[in-house]
């Protein structure tokens, strides 16, 4: 599994993107270290990300899964197709032109 270890102070944190076996804590042991991401927008407002491409395309060769958080930032990257938005069928989004699931 591609996952998140957090680091960092309270209120301000800062992540590490790991593979790790998945049935380890997340902070717990892990077999190799794939990138780093500040979620914290700095000056220049971005949220800084650090990823080993060619080490994140191989673990995922070899069967490792991506966590929610970690496929959304691999797709922001562009190592994986970009999933779609999580969003119920109600509120802001609602009425903004997405289609369905189901339907075509």
């Amino acid at each position: 599994r591609i996952r998140l270890a957090r680091f960092g102070t309270k209120n301000r944190p800062h992540y590490r993107v790991y593979v790790a076996d998945s049935r380890a804590p997340r902070d717990g042991k892990h077999l190799e270290i794939v990138g780093r991401y500040d979620p914290i927008a700095q000056k220049d407002g971005h949220k800084h990300v650090s990823l080993n491409v060619e080490r994140i395309k191989y673990w995922l060769s070899c069967g490792a899964q991506p966590s929610d958080t970690v496929a959304r930032l691999l797709g922001q990257a562009g190592v994986i197709p970009s999933l779609p938005r999580r969003g119920g069928t109600g509120g802001a989004n609602a009425n903004r032109g997405f289609a369905a699931s189901g339907a075509t």
